[in-house]
């Protein structure tokens, strides 16, 4: 009995000029001519635009006309443009993974530029290679997931909030999760906000107050985020409610117990400028209202002493009984919102910071120019508590450094320049101000107007370099400046020195990207997928990121961003069920000895081995297949080669390599 006749592969070359890109230094013509020639080669036409809407119909047609099995494009990066004609091939009935890419733009035609005819046999290689790699291609199905139509929102700052309150406006379910006892992050730390001078709570509380009463959104703060599993679409989330030792319902937020509270601390909230009770509320129009308990300086707790402020609680809702909770929570996307905090400048010795009393940074100066503040909104020396009369003000201190942070931190110009035109506006019109700037960064709408109206008020803005801040003869701070545009040393004798010192990642993002699998960039701010292209995506899908978690940025920018993220998450929630591919890693379990150095290498958990039974077998190792990232980090490390990426498979890429190694002439 005769075998049946094996049916001849037919593929389909499309070369593209990309406008002049490709064409400038590649002959796409005599690229054509030659994968013509190529062994199963049905069909190869060239386009100026292959990616155009006239270029992706060619494909089309080809494939219906020409009854095409395998498509190669010769293009631009396959990070481009691959999605673009694995839609274009299935619409027209092929499966999306019988389609290959070969990149003769960033590989050829832009690092050869001045040697076209090198070139133009290199890209013939390459498209040889994609031919002998798509004649391996095998077709590979999708799988259908369910989704949680919710979202978890990690931080409860300005970006935070307003990603919450777009995915709550369009119906879905929200949880806003915040460490700290109340939601607002550092804008509620600010009086104004530059270039408007408009009051920071003013735009902040009724925000805070949409959120909470949303009926879509909770709203858990004093809370963390211990633990993430699963994906896109089916996350479990672990959630540690802290004990906050008062009743939330019972709570009224008079401050009796407040008041009464005879433990005194260091109050983080005014940056240590001010103190704060062990019972407190962590600013006026903190919201949840309710005070929270500092277990590690209560003595009622500590030392089983005191309880002052249970007994004159008028409605009854201390109860030093609560412990921490864990809770469990499916949502279908995460948005992080996880922000940033100031730059702690003492490390830098020649600054005095920590040394000097009256050395402190913008976001201390803020606090106290707060009428809630721990100054009551006056500016004073904390070393005397006198009104100070002449101003230094330091930009990128540990900004743009080498040694401590190289980046631009964004906010700092504006935020001292703002400040500096309080103190002339609000506090002392005939306050002497210097500013000592590298170069004003005034990027934003309307800022570069700010920066000039503050040169008119009478802000004095030195370029130059500090050498050095310390205590003079007579007890006075004593500065000396370069200052680069005269060339001469200024001595300055400020009573008031502030850093701005600019922003660094949040101390939760490190732990927080470790538990979601996120990359960081070599500050430590979280990283998107794409600069450009996804700004605000990261590499597991369903998990977006927004505000100063991705890099420090202003006000407008962090609300511009967390709308952009909620989009994001809405697009990945709004179906009810999503489909996902399953060119994923592959387990041969004839040849898995359970070792289990995949489940160490994969860095999306993707991989599990079931537990040997006491004296039995163990289960060779699974891939979870909607957690599986097709990145092949499992398939490179396996010692006993047990495990194979679809679509990537070791007789795929060995025939690639053949083919663009081979000689032209030669067949493959």
């Amino acid at each position: 009995m005769k075998k049946p006749k094996k049916e001849k592969i037919r593929i389909g070359v499309f070369v593209c000029h990309c406008g002049a890109n490709i064409a400038n230094t590649v002959d796409v013509k005599d690229v054509v001519k030659f994968a013509r020639k190529l062994p199963d080669v049905t069909f190869a036409m060239d386009h100026q635009f292959m990616c155009s809407e006239d270029g992706q119909n060619s494909i089309s047609d080809a494939i219906s006309k020409k009854k095409l099995d395998r498509v190669v494009v010769a293009s631009c990066s396959p990070r481009l443009h691959e999605h673009t004609f694995r839609v274009t091939v299935a619409d027209a009935g092929l499966n999306p993974y019988q389609f290959e890419m070969a990149n003769i733009r960033e590989n050829v035609s832009w690092v050869h530029h001045s040697e076209p005819k090198k070139a133009t046999e290199k890209a013939k290689h390459i498209v040889k290679g994609a031919v002998a790699r798509a004649k391996k291609l095998e077709a590979i199905d999708q799988m259908t997931v369910p989704v949680t139509q919710s979202v978890l929102v990690i931080g409860g700052g300005i970006a935070g909030i307003q990603a919450a309150l777009d995915v709550a406006d369009m119906g879905f379910q929200v949880t806003l999760v915040d460490k700290k006892p109340s939601i607002g992050g550092n804008m509620a730390r600010l009086v104004e906000t530059f270039p408007t001078g408009d009051c920071a709570m003013c735009i902040l509380s009724p925000k805070m107050a949409e959120v909470a009463r949303n009926p879509a959104i909770e709203i858990l703060t004093y809370s963390e985020v211990v633990d993430v599993k699963g994906y896109i679409g089916n996350f479990v989330v672990t959630i540690r409610k802290k004990a906050r030792y008062v009743d939330k319902k019972k709570c009224v937020g008079c401050g009796d117990c407040s008041e009464k509270c005879p433990v005194e601390v260091e109050n983080e909230w005014d940056m240590g400028m001010g103190k704060r009770k062990a019972i407190y509320l962590q600013f006026p129009q903190a919201l949840p209202r309710t005070y929270v308990i500092d277990k590690k300086n209560c003595i009622k707790i500590t030392k089983n002493k005191c309880g002052v402020c249970k007994k004159v609680c008028p409605a009854d809702a201390i109860d030093f009984k609560h412990k921490d909770k864990d809770i469990e929570l499916k949502v279908g996307a995460i948005i992080v919102a996880t922000g940033a905090q100031e730059f702690d400048p003492t490390g830098i010795l020649e600054y005095g910071y920590g040394e000097h009393e009256d050395v402190i940074t913008q976001l201390q100066l803020a606090r106290m120019m707060d009428p809630s503040g721990p100054t009551e909104g006056k500016v004073i020396k904390p070393s005397d508590e006198k009104i100070p009369k002449k101003y230094l003000m330091i930009q990128c201190a540990g900004s743009r450094d080498e040694k401590y942070n190289p980046y631009c931190s964004r906010v700092c110009c504006m935020s001292a320049i703002k400040h500096a035109m309080m103190i002339l506006s609000e506090q002392d019109p005939d306050a002497e101000i210097y500013l000592a700037y590298t170069d004003i960064r005034s990027f934003g709408k309307g800022y570069e107007e700010y920066y000039k109206r503050a040169t008119e008020e009478g802000v004095r803005f030195v370029r130059s370099k500090i050498a050095e801040v310390m205590k003079g003869s007579k007890g006075k701070l004593v500065a000396r400046l370069e200052d680069t545009d005269v060339g001469e040393v200024l001595t300055i004798e400020p009573d008031l020195v502030v850093l701005s010192t600019g922003l660094v990642p949040d101390e939760s993002a490190e732990n927080l990207a470790r538990m979601l699998r996120l990359e960081k960039d070599s500050y430590n701010f979280l990283t998107e997928r794409h600069p450009k292209l996804a700004p605000v995506d990261t590499k597991i899908d369903g998990i977006y990121l927004c505000g100063c978690a991705q890099g420090p940025k202003d006000i407008p920018d962090s609300v511009a961003q967390a709308r952009a993220a909620a989009v994001a998450a809405l697009k990945a929630i709004s179906k009810k069920e999503i489909t996902m591919n399953l060119a994923i890693a592959h387990v041969d379990e004839g040849l898995c000895n359970q070792c289990g150095i995949c489940i160490e290498a994969c860095p999306y958990e993707a991989i599990e081995i079931e537990e040997k039974e006491e004296g039995g077998i163990g289960q060779p190792a699974s891939v979870i297949e909607a957690v599986c990232k097709s990145c092949g980090i499992c398939a490179a490390e396996c010692p006993t080669g047990a495990i194979e990426l679809k679509h990537y498979t070791t007789n795929q890429m060995i025939d690639q390599i053949d083919g663009i190694c081979r000689d032209l002439n030669e067949k493959i």
